[in-house]
């Protein structure tokens, strides 16, 4: 059976994300490397076997795999049919030095939340014009990383409930509809840390603020739609990314395409 390679790989629009890199490898081995970032690793299909710090570690099914910067190690298939990865690469505003000793020690990580948090997030990075979704899924992500690698960090975090802090999230999302607000930036001006905010609006309204901002573009759609705009202006008008993003919002909470429902409008 001859090798077989897949890669994609980008840079998303999403600060504290160096790289998105996909891959599917049947025989290729990565001799010893360093990164000066994090490298985060799920495994789709196949495993993986590699070596840190002198160690031998592995990638069963549904591991989470946190490699550390500037520590060297190697990768290679541990079955015959190679093995399909997804892998991120965060620079240290997402996890500091500190956490580096923690990762050398226990790099794979066995949590179905954190796997499932992780490939959502790889899905948001994958889409265009959802930038604050990946933000979002992120900074959870981050969370649980460092819950994991020093577990007093997350016994001691505040809890969701904090109404304040949603109620002034909710209407910088408002105030800033169609241009949009960075989760960081937010997070600077409420004084709250990024997964604190999260939490704190999914808590107060039973909705991420993705979800959110997403829902109250689809209104605005929907009225400029009825009054007669097109829809390429529409979705320039209420902060899509382009047409696209805006016809996948729409028939995902409208049911219909914006064309479709533009068509079907009386008078």
């Amino acid at each position: 059976m001859p090798a077989r390679q897949e890669i994609s790989a980008w840079r998303p629009r999403v600060p504290g994300v160096v790289e998105v890199f996909h891959a599917h490898f049947t025989e290729h081995a990565y001799p010893m490397h360093v990164h000066d970032v994090w490298t985060l690793l799920i495994v789709d299909d196949g495993a993986v076997r590699y070596d840190l710090n002198r160690r031998e570690r592995g990638t069963p099914h549904d591991t989470v795999s946190l490699l550390p910067p500037q520590v060297p190690h190697n990768g290679s298939p541990a079955t015959s049919r190679g093995f399909r990865k997804r892998v991120l690469y965060l620079d240290l505003t997402q996890l500091d030095e500190t956490f580096i000793g923690p990762a050398v020690d226990g790099p794979d990580l066995v949590d179905p939340l954190l796997r499932r948090r992780v490939g959502q997030l790889h899905t948001a990075l994958a889409d265009p014009g959802g930038e604050l979704e990946a933000q979002s899924r992120l900074a959870l992500v981050g969370e649980r990383l460092r819950g994991h690698l020093r577990p007093g960090i997350a016994a001691g975090a505040r809890p969701a409930a904090d109404p304040g802090v949603a109620h002034g999230l909710r209407e910088l999302l408002d105030e800033r509809l169609p241009q949009g607000l960075s989760l960081d930036e937010a997070s600077g001006l409420l004084h709250a840390h990024p997964a604190h905010l999260v939490r704190a609006f999914s808590g107060a309204f039973g909705i991420a603020p993705h979800q959110y901002l997403t829902a109250r573009r689809v209104d605005r759609a929907r009225r400029l739609l009825l009054d007669g705009q097109a829809p390429g202006d529409v979705a320039a008008a209420t902060g899509f990314y382009d047409q696209s993003h805006l016809g996948r919002a729409f028939r995902k909470i409208v049911g219909t395409t914006p064309g479709r429902f533009a068509r079907q409008r009386r008078g």
